[in-house]
């Protein structure tokens, strides 16, 4: 059945349960309280915002607890040092947000007096806040009729539309049909109820459609072919990388760490010595690149970590140390009790337990005495 044949999907009718289903999350003002006049903090919206991209809620829900307890506004984070935020996102990928989210705390607390934009066109000013992220803040911080689209809401309108345009191409379509069913009324609620029936409804894999507010207007759920929406190309094989990660250990169990450099993957973050990372890594070479001689030894199994644009194996190194050892210039010995503390992304910490497994377990807890 085509979608000319159907109902037109009510926003209404979301809205109606969004107000019975809407999930609780830390950064959200429910709908109950946005009736009571409770308006969002755009601060914890952008927040949010910058931490869901590519991420799940889940993982997020930690982190942000950790900024907002550690930074409860945007001036508290414009005034934390660099190294302490980074510390604080590790673990969430994509650095260069963590880069960005920091550049944009200090645009707004110095040159917009801590007061975020309302329009959209007055967050894309901002380090880092992209069409998504500008549209997202609008609508539920400041309650504009923005058209809010992400991984979500293509899913919803693809299906309920039938869109048979590939992504990424469909995606200027889609923000049509978004922006032509937003209402001018409650269009913050209306934006966070298409996420949400996305996350728990109309989910990738056996959506519930039973259950959906908008299952008699939806094309893909009156042909049957709910999962064959959003069309997607073939994914092509990501590109192969290999390089080599020296970790050093002082016999006191100190690790040795860097800084990266401020520009390129990872940018800013910390992490252990090694190779540059590339198509034609020859590990018989490797050596080479140690950052001083020593009894190195090769780990057995080699770290593989797949990021957005291609996949990484990474050859261990480890070499024990005396406990006097210096660093050399550029380098510090981070003590056993501090690896967790340290702006270690991913792969560091992966490459670190390789060489040393117990690296990030906790502490046992102590027993109590009798």
């Amino acid at each position: 059945m085509s979608p000319a044949t159907l109902p037109a999907p009510s926003p209404a009718d979301l809205l109606a349960w969004y107000d019975r289903h809407a999930r609780t999350l830390p950064w959200r003002v429910g709908p109950k309280a946005g009736r009571n006049g409770t308006r969002p903090d755009p601060y914890r919206v952008w927040l949010s915002e910058v931490m869901l991209q590519q991420t799940t809620v889940t993982a997020v829900k930690p982190y942000f607890e950790t900024f907002t307890r550690n930074w409860p506004t945007v001036a508290d984070l414009a005034a934390a040092p660099d190294e302490a935020v980074l510390a604080a996102w590790a673990g969430l990928g994509y650095y260069s947000r963590a880069r960005n989210l920091i550049a944009c705390a200090r645009a707004v607390a110095f040159d917009h007096g801590g007061v975020f934009p309302d329009s959209e066109a007055g967050l894309r000013a901002l380090p880092g806040i992209g069409a998504y992220t500008a549209a997202a803040i609008a609508a539920i911080a400041f309650d504009r009729p923005a058209a809010v689209v992400d991984g979500n809401v293509e899913r919803v309108l693809a299906r309920v539309f039938a869109v048979e345009t590939p992504l990424p191409a469909a995606k200027r379509d889609i923000g049509r049909l978004q922006a032509s069913l937003t209402p001018a009324g409650r269009p913050g609620d209306y934006a966070q109820a298409m996420m949400d029936l996305g996350a728990t409804i109309c989910t990738p894999k056996r959506p519930a459609c039973v259950l959906c507010p908008w299952q008699a207007c939806c094309a893909a759920h009156a042909a049957g072919t709910e999962t064959l929406y959003p069309v997607r190309p073939a994914r092509a094989a990501k590109p192969e990388r290999g390089g080599a990660a020296f970790v050093a250990v002082r016999a006191d169990g100190a690790v040795l760490l860097a800084r990266r450099p401020e520009r390129g993957l990872l940018g800013g973050m910390t992490g252990v010595p090694g190779t540059e990372w590339a198509a034609d890594f020859d590990p018989d070479r490797a050596l080479a690149a140690a950052p001083f001689i020593a009894a190195w030894t090769r780990v057995p199994a080699p770290v593989v970590h797949v990021f957005t644009h291609f996949r990484l194996t990474l050859d261990i190194w480890t070499a024990p140390l005396p406990a006097a050892t210096r660093p050399p210039e550029g380098f510090w010995w981070s003590a056993p009790e501090a690896l967790s503390g340290e702006a270690l992304p991913s792969v560091m910490k992966k490459a670190i337990t390789a060489a040393m497994p117990e690296a990030f377990r906790p502490a046992p807890r102590k027993g109590r005495r009798a």
